[in-house]
């Protein structure tokens, strides 16, 4: 494996990547997926970082860690302009880290989540100068903060606008959903107290007036930021650590893949 960093706006980015392939034939180039942890928008979980890229690197992605902006830094959809360069860089070079172009998945939790989602629905919008060089081929969310209305994770709100009225009502994602918003699967456990179940109901809800092909998996009982659900991540919570199968078998059939 080749560990590779580079910058998008400032914010750190690690990539984990197969070496292999040299002597492969079948799988000379790969599908990528990028990481963004959860936090509230004011820090970076651990456990939602390398212990994901390192799975996903094991099941034949190439993989990447955005180290996206947090704190009064998250202001002014900045971690959205960073996740939009970063999978604009991927692409750019594609052939070089040998990866598929148009099989890139952005992968969020929680506020990561909401960071991925607002790329899915936002990433052709003019006001952010983005295009369709960013937009993403699929997106995988994971109990992710959706909505800035009644069910709002009020912190990650308040760090992702900074008070801004009109971008707390652009950032309420549900009301942005469009056909044209990438292939998504999404899972929540019902009983996460910090990011209540009804932020993925409501997004599922406007995919499927939407027609957005989807898949949504909900879990009984379960926690907030359980991550791989492992002991790894000091989560085990093994009739919900499924949901990585559930996801690569979901993943590898949007993309054609057979590792």
């Amino acid at each position: 494996m080749q560990i590779i960093s580079f910058t998008s706006f400032d914010a750190p980015v690690i990539g984990y990547l197969q070496d292999d392939h040299d002597r492969l034939v079948a799988h000379k180039e790969r599908p990528a997926v990028v990481i963004c942890a959860g936090g509230c928008y004011r820090w970076l979980s651990p456990r939602e970082k390398d212990p994901v890229a390192l799975s996903f690197a094991a099941m034949g992605y190439q993989t990447f860690l955005l180290e996206y902006s947090t704190g009064e830094r998250a202001a002014g959809c900045r971690p959205l302009r960073e996740l939009a360069q970063t999978v604009r860089t991927v692409r750019a070079h594609a052939e070089e880290w040998h990866i598929e172009p148009e099989h890139i998945a952005v992968l969020g939790f929680s506020a990561g989540g909401h960071l991925a989602c607002s790329l899915g629905v936002l990433w052709d919008d003019p006001e952010l100068e983005l295009d369709a060089n960013c937009r993403p081929d699929a997106l995988v969310l994971c109990y992710p903060v959706i909505t800035t209305g009644k069910f709002a994770h009020r912190e990650s709100a308040d760090n992702v606008t900074g008070g801004d009225p009109s971008l707390l009502e652009k950032l309420s994602l549900e009301k942005r959903v469009t056909a044209q918003m990438p292939p998504t699967f999404v899972w929540h456990c019902v009983g996460d107290e910090s990011v209540p179940v009804e932020n993925t109901l409501l997004l599922t809800t406007a995919m499927q007036r939407a027609g957005v092909p989807y898949e949504c998996h909900l879990f009984a009982g379960g926690a907030h930021g359980i991550s791989m659900c492992n002991r790894e991540v000091e989560t085990p919570y093994p009739a919900i650590a499924p949901w990585v199968e559930l996801c690569q078998t979901w993943l590898n059939a949007r993309f054609g893949y057979t590792p």
